[in-house]
Protein backbone atom coordinates (compact mmCIF):
# COMPACT_ATOMS: atom_id res chain seq x y z
CA UNK A 1 0.00 0.00 0.00
CA UNK A 2 2.73 2.49 0.88
CA UNK A 3 4.29 1.62 -2.45
CA UNK A 4 1.09 2.60 -4.46
CA UNK A 5 1.03 5.78 -2.15
CA UNK A 6 3.20 8.36 -3.70
CA UNK A 7 1.43 7.84 -7.34
CA UNK A 8 -2.16 8.44 -6.08
CA UNK A 9 -1.02 11.50 -4.55
CA UNK A 10 0.95 12.77 -7.50
CA UNK A 11 -2.24 11.81 -9.57
CA UNK A 12 -4.54 13.58 -7.15
CA UNK A 13 -2.89 16.89 -6.89
CA UNK A 14 -2.04 17.22 -11.02
CA UNK A 15 -6.19 16.81 -10.91
CA UNK A 16 -6.51 19.29 -8.41
CA UNK A 17 -4.66 21.59 -10.09
CA UNK A 18 -6.73 20.80 -13.22
CA UNK A 19 -9.83 21.26 -12.09
CA UNK A 20 -8.54 24.85 -9.48
CA UNK A 21 -7.15 26.14 -13.14
CA UNK A 22 -10.70 25.27 -15.32
CA UNK A 23 -12.73 27.02 -12.66
CA UNK A 24 -13.62 30.38 -14.47
CA UNK A 25 -13.81 33.28 -12.36
CA UNK A 26 -15.01 36.34 -13.43
CA UNK A 27 -13.43 38.68 -11.26
CA UNK A 28 -10.94 41.47 -12.60
CA UNK A 29 -8.12 43.20 -10.40
CA UNK A 30 -10.74 45.37 -9.32
CA UNK A 31 -13.14 42.61 -7.80
CA UNK A 32 -9.86 40.94 -5.91
CA UNK A 33 -9.70 44.23 -4.02
CA UNK A 34 -13.60 44.37 -3.04
CA UNK A 35 -14.66 47.08 -5.54
CA UNK A 36 -16.53 44.97 -7.26
CA UNK A 37 -18.70 42.81 -4.77
CA UNK A 38 -22.20 43.94 -5.49
CA UNK A 39 -23.14 41.03 -7.76
CA UNK A 40 -23.18 37.06 -6.41
CA UNK A 41 -23.24 34.46 -9.13
CA UNK A 42 -24.42 31.01 -7.93
CA UNK A 43 -22.35 27.72 -8.73
CA UNK A 44 -24.51 25.77 -11.73
CA UNK A 45 -23.89 23.18 -13.70
CA UNK A 46 -20.52 22.19 -14.92
CA UNK A 47 -18.80 24.81 -12.51
CA UNK A 48 -21.04 23.48 -9.43
CA UNK A 49 -19.54 20.17 -10.45
CA UNK A 50 -15.91 21.42 -10.55
CA UNK A 51 -16.17 23.29 -7.79
CA UNK A 52 -17.90 19.90 -5.52
CA UNK A 53 -14.89 17.51 -7.35
CA UNK A 54 -12.11 20.58 -5.96
CA UNK A 55 -13.29 19.83 -2.53
CA UNK A 56 -13.19 16.30 -2.83
CA UNK A 57 -10.02 15.75 -4.36
CA UNK A 58 -8.29 18.24 -2.03
CA UNK A 59 -10.25 15.79 0.94
CA UNK A 60 -8.76 12.86 -0.67
CA UNK A 61 -5.16 13.97 -0.69
CA UNK A 62 -5.60 15.31 2.80
CA UNK A 63 -6.02 11.71 3.53
CA UNK A 64 -3.71 10.11 1.26
CA UNK A 65 -1.20 12.10 3.17
CA UNK A 66 -2.37 11.58 6.39
CA UNK A 67 -2.57 7.49 5.73
CA UNK A 68 0.97 6.62 6.19
CA UNK A 69 0.81 7.51 10.10
CA UNK A 70 -2.02 5.17 10.75
CA UNK A 71 -0.75 2.05 8.54
CA UNK A 72 2.59 1.69 10.63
Amino acid sequence: MQAILPYVQILLSILIVVFVLLQQRGSNLGGSFGGDSATYNSRRGAEKWLFRMTIILGALFIVSTLAPLFLR
